[in-house]
C-alpha cells in the first residue's frame, strides 16, 4: 500500500483521459486494453486516486518481483480477508497463469471486483476460453486531440459524435474558438500529442512547452520493446525474427499511406508472403499500423492501404520532414478509427460507417462529389460540407 501511495502522489492530477467516465465500473471483471506507452499504468492509478475513502483498493504490477513467488490467487485472497474490495492488476500479460487465475478469483470472491490492463496484441474474447463471456473489454487509445488540448489549456470540452459534427460543426467551432484556438496546438499534436509524453509544466497555469527530442527518443524505445517483448511474447514469435519485423515497420513508416506490394515487401525483408501477411496484423493489433481495407472486403484480404496507426509514428523515419497531407489522412483515420469502421472509399479518401464519404486535406474539392464531404486544415470554422480536420479530434 505505501508504494501505492507514493504512486499516486506522483501523479500529474490534472491529466484527464475520456474513458474513465466510459466504463461501467461495476462489472466485476474489466480488461483494459493498451498500447505500451499509452498510460494504461497511469489510468490505473488515477483510478485508484478516484476511490481512496471510498473503497479499498489495491494496485499491482504483475511484473513486479513479489509475484516470482506470490500468485494472483494468494493476493486476492488475503486481500479480501482484510476487507478489501477492488484489486487493480497492471501488466497481467507478464504472468503466466493470469487468465486461469482471474478466472478462479472471479468463480471463488463474488465481493471482489477486478479491473487489469493488457497489451492490445492479446486477445482477450476471441481466443481465451478462461474469461469468454465473463469480462468487459474496454480500449484505451493515445490522447485525442480534444483530451490533449484539454490538457494543454486546462479546458474541459466535451467530446461530439459525428453526425454532431456533420450537422454543427459551425457552432461547434465558433463556441470553442471562443475559448481557444485550436489551430495553434493542432501542429505541436500532429508530431508529439497522441502519447503521454509531451512535457507539461507542474504549474497548471502554463501550456505545453519544451522539446520534442526526448519525446522521440521516448517512442523509439517504446516501440522496440513492443516488437521485442509484447509481440514475440504474446504471438509466440523467435526472436531472430525481430529485425525483420522491425524492417517492415520502417518500409511502412517510410512510404505510409502506401499500396501494399506483397511480393516486393517479402522480397525487402527476406520472408514469405504469408509471412509478410501475419507481420501485418501483428502490427495493428500492436496499435502501430492501420489496415485501410475496400470496402466490402473482409478483414482477412490484402488491405487496399497501409497507414501509420497515428500521426505521430509518421515522423519515426521521416527526418527530413512528413508529408502534411500524409499527415492529416493519418489523423483522420486514427481519430474516426477509434469507433467507426473506416473502410476505402469509391470518391474521396474514406468511407466512414459505410455511408458517409470524406475527402481530406488541401485538394479534397477537387476529389469530391456533391454527397461527400470535406475535412480541410487550416481552417477555423468551415462551411457546409467543408468541416475543419482539427474539429474530428474531438470524437473520443
Amino acid at each position: 500500500m505505501n508504494i501505492q501511495q507514493d504512486l499516486i502522489k506522483g501523479l500529474r492530477p490534472w491529466i484527464k483521459r475520456g474513458l474513465m467516465t466510459q466504463i461501467d465500473w461495476s462489472h466485476r471483471l474489466i480488461g483494459i486494453k493498451g498500447a505500451r506507452g499509452i498510460g494504461k499504468t497511469t489510468f490505473l492509478l488515477n483510478r485508484a486516486k478516484a476511490l481512496a475513502g471510498q473503497r479499498r483498493c489495491l494496485y499491482a504490477d504483475l511484473n513486479d518481483f513479489y509475484f516470482s513467488t506470490k500468485t494472483i490467487v494468494s493476493l486476492a485472497d488475503e486481500f479480501v480477508k482484510t476487507g478489501g474490495e477492488v484489486l487493480l492488476l497492471d501488466q497481467v500479460y507478464k504472468y503466466p497463469a493470469w487468465s486461469e487465475e482471474l478466472r478462479y478469483c472471479y468463480d471463488h470472491y463474488p465481493e471482489l471486483h477486478i479491473v487489469f490492463t493488457g497489451s492490445p496484441v492479446m486477445r482477450l474474447k476471441d481466443e481465451n476460453p478462461h474469461l469468454r463471456g465473463l469480462v468487459q473489454v474496454y480500449s484505451l487509445e493515445g490522447f485525442s486531440f480534444r483530451e490533449y488540448l484539454n490538457n494543454a489549456t486546462r479546458n474541459n470540452f466535451s467530446t461530439f459524435t459525428l453526425d454532431d459534427i456533420k450537422s454543427r460543426h459551425e457552432e461547434i467551432c465558433r463556441e470553442i474558438i471562443s475559448k481557444v484556438k485550436p489551430l495553434a496546438y493542432f501542429s505541436e499534436y500532429l508530431r508529439h500529442g497522441f502519447y503521454p509524453y509531451f512535457p507539461l509544466s507542474e504549474n497548471p497555469n502554463d501550456t505545453i512547452g519544451g522539446t520534442v527530442s526526448a519525446d522521440y527518443v521516448d517512442l523509439v524505445k517504446t516501440i522496440n520493446l513492443v516488437l521485442e517483448v509484447e509481440v514475440t511474447y504474446l504471438k509466440q514469435i523467435d526472436t531472430k525474427f525481430v529485425p525483420k519485423l522491425r524492417k517492415l515497420l520502417y518500409l511502412i513508416a517510410e512510404r505510409a499511406p502506401m499500396q501494399p506490394n506483397v511480393s516486393r515487401l517479402a522480397s525487402e525483408i527476406d520472408a514469405s508472403r504469408a509471412t509478410v501477411m501475419n507481420y501485418l496484423v501483428y502490427l495493428k493489433h500492436a496499435r502501430l499500423i492501420h489496415l485501410l481495407y475496400q470496402t466490402g472486403d473482409s478483414v482477412g484480404k490484402k488491405p487496399a492501404h497501409i497507414y501509420m496507426q497515428n500521426p505521430n509514428l509518421m515522423y519515426l523515419c521521416n527526418y527530413g520532414g512528413v508529408d502534411r497531407e500524409a499527415l492529416y489522412k493519418t489523423f483522420f483515420f486514427n481519430q474516426l478509427g477509434y469507433s467507426n469502421e473506416v473502410t476505402r472509399a469509391e470518391v474521396g479518401d474514406f468511407c466512414v460507417n459505410g455511408e458517409t464519404c470524406f475527402c481530406v486535406g488541401s485538394d479534397s474539392k477537387s476529389r469530391r462529389d456533391g454527397g461527400t464531404y470535406e475535412a480541410r486544415e487550416m481552417v477555423e470554422v468551415g462551411k457546409g460540407r467543408e468541416i475543419p480536420l482539427w474539429l474530428f479530434g474531438f470524437l473520443y
